[in-house]
């Protein structure tokens, strides 16, 4: 990797350079709009497979950083002689390893799939690309930021472009499903911030060079972070012997930081009771965000639960793994049980995201390598099949104009090709071996399976129900009488089988070939993993 390209950086602002381009065109020229947004979503998901690449062939992570400070504010105290000893540093850090490639990887792939399902937007479409590569940008720099600070501006960056989107290219209701994206999400931020304060106040302090004895600097740096987690009382040592500062990091402290983080990422996943305003989002959003949002967005929750919850705080996420696996437990048999009785084929998808991301839960409630693995690859494979799934239904609903399940049948015999590719996305959320979801769930159930097995066990029946919500679903759409309204209906567009097919061999792929992640998760796991063993031992 030629190391005087910041690929990172690239792969996150390219979408940002579209929306300014974007801006600069005429809103009159629909046609340039959609290219430029389409092709400042490919460029960095080319970047994207070529980092996934060169990092199977390098497994170095230390060649896929990118670290500058960029603002640096000096902290006053008593001792005026040493004020300029002491600063509060913000910095430009970002980083990849094998926890985060594949979620990378995925955004790219879901991100390019659903801009070009944008063809079924009809109204302001400069407005629309704007706010879609701005929400690209921040969901990018989610899963490459490695300073708090720079990761809780990206993280907010991609909550207003989400609520436009919703609230102006949505369905009849809108409107309220994009206050209440806002008024959850917004309430998981402040949940988040406040525990990022937390942290960087009291475990935050370093040395501006490695290995130098000076000047100190308060940091977000995730790496000095997990550092200083090792032997917090060194830190606060420091602070009070060298500036005066009484820095302590207690276990009271721990525990309030820990629940505020397990409430900020649980809203996002989103843990039950914390669902709600999912469901409105799936089902009022346009297709093409959904595909965003069930497939990108939910994920930014599992990966900040894994990155902050599980390897800065192990010891109070294993206090409370019985009690996150519970909370799995309850999202997989409430999701799949409401699932079955649904006559809306949306609120099918959303109830069916609920229960798919218990299965996470429980991955990462086991602190066991195959289950993380699990809550991971799970989280690639939801991605990828329910971002198939609501294309569907977007193709669907241009030609039908309802996804009421009693409304449609038959149409098979309609548009095969559709069809087929439904039946092979349901087979999928199902679970059926050989496709992407299988293996996704089995190493989270593996995972869990040595330390509960009763859970793990009650776990499981939610698959039982999987089968008859899918099953129910893909029928009853496909097979049947077909109302007359729905003869001469036409099957899908190049624009449209293009994303459909890309998705479908994905999902396949992953499916008979899963070592093409797991190898890679494995050597980011590795590191972190010992760390995280040490910590819970001492």
């Amino acid at each position: 990797m030629p190391e005087n390209i910041p690929f990172l950086s690239l792969i996150t602002l390219m979408p940002l350079l579209g929306a300014i381009i974007v801006l600069l065109l005429p809103k009159e020229q629909s046609q340039w709009l959609r290219i430029t947004g389409i092709v400042f979503t490919v460029i960095p998901l080319l970047l994207a497979v070529w980092l996934f690449i060169s990092y199977q062939t390098s497994m170095n992570a230390g060649g896929f950083t990118e670290q500058y400070t960029w603002l640096s504010i000096p902290l006053n105290n008593e001792y005026e002689a040493r004020a300029s000893t002491l600063s509060l540093v913000f910095d430009y850090h970002l980083a990849v390893d094998g926890i985060s490639l594949p979620l990378l990887l995925l955004t790219g792939i879901v991100s390019t799939m659903a801009a070009l399902a944008s063809v079924f937007i009809r109204k302001r479409w400069k407005t629309y690309y704007f706010l879609f590569l701005l929400l690209l940008t921040g969901m990018y720099g989610v899963f490459l930021a490695r300073d708090l600070v720079l990761f809780f501006i990206f993280f907010e960056i991609t909550l207003i472009p989400m609520f436009f989107l919703i609230g102006i290219w949505g369905y009849f209701g809108r409107e309220k499903a994009a206050v209440k994206f806002l008024i959850y999400n917004g309430l998981g931020s402040a949940a988040m911030l406040f525990a990022f304060l937390i942290l960087i106040a009291t475990l935050g302090l370093s040395v501006a060079e490695p290995g130098a004895a000076g000047p100190w600097i308060f940091t977000g740096n995730y790496d000095v972070l997990l550092q200083n987690l090792t032997d917090p009382g060194a830190a606060a040592n420091i602070a009070e012997s060298q500036f005066s500062l009484h820095v302590f990091f207690t276990d009271e402290m721990k525990w309030t930081a820990f629940i505020l983080l397990l409430v900020a990422f649980g809203i996002k996943i989103p843990i039950f009771p914390f669902h709600t305003w999912m469901l409105k989002v799936h089902t009022e959003a346009p297709p093409s965000i959904v595909m965003i949002h069930s497939g990108i967005l939910l994920k930014m929750g599992v990966y900040g639960l894994i990155r902050f919850g599980a390897f800065l705080f192990p010891q109070q996420l294993s206090s409370w793994s019985t009690v996150l696996a519970v909370l799995g437990v309850i999202n997989i048999l409430y999701g799949a049980i409401l699932a079955c009785v649904q006559k809306e084929f949306k609120l099918v998808l959303a109830y069916s995201s609920i229960s798919h991301m218990g299965i996470v839960l429980l991955g990462i409630a086991s602190l066991e390598e195959a289950g993380l693995q699990g809550a991971i690859y799970q989280s690639v494979s939801h991605g990828l099949i329910s971002a198939l799934l609501f294309l569907i239904v977007g193709s669907l609903y241009e030609r039908t104009n309802t996804t009421q399940l009693d409304e449609l049948g038959g149409l098979a015999r309609a548009v095969p090709f559709m069809s087929g590719i439904l039946l092979l996305a349901g087979l999928a959320s199902l679970g059926l071996p050989g496709l992407s979801g299988f293996v996704g769930e089995f190493l989270s159930f593996l995972g869990l399976f040595g330390s509960m097995k009763w859970l793990t066990a009650i776990g499981v029946l939610g698959m039982l129900f999987a089968a008859v919500y899918v099953l129910r679903s893909v029928l009853n759409i496909t097979y049947g009488p077909m109302p007359e309204r729905f003869t001469g209906m036409k099957d899908a567009r190049f624009i449209e089988a293009l994303p459909m097919v890309t998705l479908a061999a994905l999902i396949v792929l992953l499916g008979v070939y899963p070592s093409i992640l797991t190898d890679l998760m494995q050597h980011g796991f590795d590191g972190l993993l010992e760390q995280l063993q040490t910590r819970m031992g001492g």
